[in-house]
C-alpha cells in the first residue's frame, strides 16, 4: 500500500492487516485495477474499516435511489465540506454513473448552478442544508421531496448518505486522505 493514501498516520502494510481487511482489499482492486486509497488509510483501524465498509455497503446495495443520486449526493456534499478526497474519488463514479464528463467538478463547485432536474435539485439542496445547516431541516423540507415524488424510505436514504459523507470527509480531512491519480481520469 502506498504511504501517500493519508499523510498524518501511518499506512499499514497490508501483508500485516486481518484476513477478512486483505480480502476486501483485494476484492477491491480486483473491480476497480487499484486500491482506493480510502481502504489503505481506514486499514490503519480495522474494526473502523470493518464498521465503515459495511455501512458503506448497505448505502448503495440496499437504497431506493439509484446509484447516480447517490454519487450526486456524495460529491455535493464533498463539495460543500472541501473534501478534495471525496471530491474526485466520488466524482469519478458520478461521471460514470451519470455518463456525464462535466456533472462532477460542477457539483463539486456549487449544485445550485448545475443543470439537473428539479427532483435532483431537490434532493441535492435537502442533502446540502443536512450538511451545512441541519437544525434549520423542517417539515417543509421533507414536503418539497414527497412533491418531487421521493417515499420516506428514499428520503431517508438521501439523509443517510449525506450524513456518512460528513462523517467520511470529516475522516479524510483528519488523515489528509490523498486520492488516488486513477480516480482523475475514469469517466472521462
Amino acid at each position: 500500500m502506498s504511504e501517500q493514501a493519508m499523510t498524518r498516520f501511518p499506512v499499514p502494510d497490508v501483508d500485516d492487516l486481518p484476513a477478512d481487511l486483505r480480502e476486501r482489499i483485494e476484492a477491491e482492486r480486483e473491480d476497480a485495477g487499484f486500491v482506493p486509497n480510502v481502504f489503505s488509510a481506514l486499514a490503519y483501524r480495522p474494526s473502523h474499516f470493518r464498521a465503515f465498509f459495511q455501512y458503506y455497503d448497505a448505502l448503495v446495495e440496499q437504497t431506493a435511489l439509484e446509484r447516480e443520486e447517490i454519487e450526486m449526493i456524495v460529491v455535493a456534499v464533498s463539495g460543500a465540506n472541501d473534501c478534495l478526497y471525496c471530491n474526485v474519488a466520488h466524482g469519478a463514479l458520478v461521471r460514470i454513473y451519470a455518463d456525464d464528463p462535466h456533472l462532477a467538478e460542477q457539483l463539486a463547485s456549487n449544485h445550485r448552478t448545475v443543470d439537473v432536474s428539479e427532483t435532483h435539485r431537490a434532493m441535492l439542496d435537502f442533502a446540502v442544508k443536512l450538511t451545512e445547516r441541519a437544525p434549520e431541516v423542517d417539515e417543509d423540507d421533507f414536503e418539497r421531496l414527497r412533491d418531487h415524488g421521493f417515499s420516506q424510505r428514499a428520503i431517508w436514504d438521501i439523509g443517510s448518505v449525506a450524513a456518512f459523507f460528513n462523517l467520511s470527509n470529516r475522516m479524510a480531512h483528519l488523515a489528509d486522505m490523498r486520492p488516488n491519480d486513477e480516480f482523475y481520469t475514469l469517466g472521462r
